[in-house]
């Protein structure tokens, strides 16, 4: 069997995706190592997998950014972050981008060192590694390992071509959707970070390994052999680069079970007191921003008779507390994949294991991106008929009932049930089958690969999941 160590950032929106996708491959049979933060551990514990600890960036978010520990200059890039999207889309890719450097290449060495000594001690035949740990992608370049890549959000994250810039959406929803003069700008920045990242990584391989291959466009550095997406095949995803084999997975959400004792109670409650019940999740990050979180309840308890909502509002649950009541439920975190398939509707930021989830559950959304990928996520949801996009820091309250009218109306639930019924054919198990394939041709590793394995997951897939082919799940027009 093969041996694989999966290399995960410490951030739970990463590592917990990746720990399914651990699991999938453990349970066809292969030696399994989920690398990552010392505080995910419990991660690989639920995977059934060895754990090894291994940081490739200084940042951290384990759950609740503002409860995580971290050094005070973290935190308050988080506090920067945070500030950045109550200005609009552009003002906060802006700061990301200033940010990118600390975030994903702040101790190339040390990962370096710290990746050659892990695979010195434990000899895995290959790894898969996040797209976003670029600097753990540089090392297993530079050591001359073999890797597949895993895309934790959308697929522009593999870079298309020359011109596609890591943290430029290549397409914008309508109500999210910046003037000229402010794309320029932020065109200016991303590429001037391209040409940044492409010197750093080229002086580091040259002084690492000068006689490996040059690692190229940083932010393309990419698997040739397999790259695995959690997300499903769009017709209108940017061209995908020639090479590896391109491995749309729909979603990478474990088993889901019924919800716990307490949130069953909780939801037959909600049910005695309304007709519908909507779940108000922004991710690990964006909870924090409890303005908008406020926005959408109020409109529900203000503007419905007839709607409930359980709120995930972070850090920021006690200043929510006022909201709680008959129809509300305000906590910290919630067991989103269990209760999604017990709501109607959900409204969330546009993170790509929300959108995903909410399409594996059958769920339509009201999506309100704020950073990061989620404008091409909502841009996405929006293309396919699967939800409804509007501006976060536009929203008033009483514009909350029509948006999620809108969400629950018919044609967008149809279409939404449709994707699912797409997606149960695929996820992580279908992942790991066509993964072991491309990787057992690549490398000439030996596997006992899953049912999903040379079968068709979608309309758009081929038969054959070897390096260069792409094998696409659920294909929506």
């Amino acid at each position: 069997m093969p041996r694989i160590v999966i290399v995960s950032p410490p951030f739970h929106s990463h590592a917990a995706p990746l720990s399914v996708l651990a699991a999938a491959l453990a349970a066809d049979g292969c030696e399994v190592f989920f690398a990552c933060g010392p505080a995910f551990e419990s991660l690989a514990d639920r995977a059934g997998v060895r754990f090894v600890p291994l940081t490739v960036t200084r940042n951290a978010n384990t759950g609740v950014a503002e409860r995580t520990d971290q050094t005070a200059r973290e935190a308050a890039r988080l506090g920067e972050f945070l500030a950045a999207t109550r200005h609009g889309p552009v003002e906060t890719l802006l700061t990301q981008a200033r940010h990118r450097r600390a975030d994903m290449l702040a101790d190339p060495e040390g990962v370096y060192e710290d990746l050659r000594a892990l695979d010195r001690r434990l000899r895995p035949d290959w790894y898969v590694v996040d797209q976003l740990a670029y600097a753990a992608t540089l090392a297993l370049h530079c050591l001359g390992l073999p890797y597949a890549s895993y895309c934790p959000g959308h697929p522009s994250y593999v870079l298309s071509g020359p011109g596609a810039y890591f943290g430029l959406p290549h397409h914008w929803p309508d109500a999210v959707r910046p003037a000229p003069s402010q794309l320029a700008a932020l065109h200016t920045a991303v590429r001037d970070n391209d040409r940044a990242f492409d010197d750093l990584f080229a002086a580091f391989a040259r002084d690492r390994t000068p006689s490996a291959p040059a690692p190229g466009r940083a932010f393309a550095l990419t698997s040739p052999h397999a790259v695995v997406y959690a997300y499903p095949s769009l017709p209108w995803l940017p061209e995908r680069p020639a090479g590896p084999a391109h491995l749309f997975a729909g979603h990478m959400a474990g088993p889901d079970g019924p919800p716990a004792t307490d949130w069953a109670r909780r939801l037959r409650e909600l049910r005695e007191r309304a007709e519908r019940v909507v779940l108000v999740a922004f991710g690990t990050f964006l909870s924090a921003r409890d303005d908008v979180l406020r926005a959408v309840v109020s409109g529900v308890l203000d503007g419905t008779d007839d709607t409930a909502v359980v709120v995930a509002a972070g850090a920021r649950a006690d200043a929510l507390a006022d909201l709680t009541g008959d129809r509300a439920v305000v906590v910290p975190t919630v067991p989103q994949r269990q209760l999604l398939p017990h709501v109607d509707a959900m409204v969330h930021h546009g993170g790509g294991n929300s959108f995903t989830e909410c399409l594996r559950a059958g769920v339509p959304a009201l999506v309100l991106p704020m950073s990061s990928d989620q404008f091409c996520v909502a841009r996405d949801a929006e293309r396919a008929g699967v939800g409804v996009v509007r501006d976060p820091n536009a929203l008033r309250a009483a514009d909350v009932p029509d948006a999620l009218a809108a969400a629950m109306a018919g044609p967008v639930r149809r279409r939404t049930n449709r994707m699912a019924r797409e997606l149960r054919r695929c996820g992580p198990a279908w992942a790991a089958g066509r993964l072991l394939a491309a990787m057992e041709t690549a490398t000439g590793t030996g596997a006992v690969t899953g049912e999903g394995v040379g079968e068709d997951a979608g309309t758009g897939g081929e038969s054959d999941a070897g390096a260069g082919v792409e094998a696409r799940g659920p294909h929506v027009r």
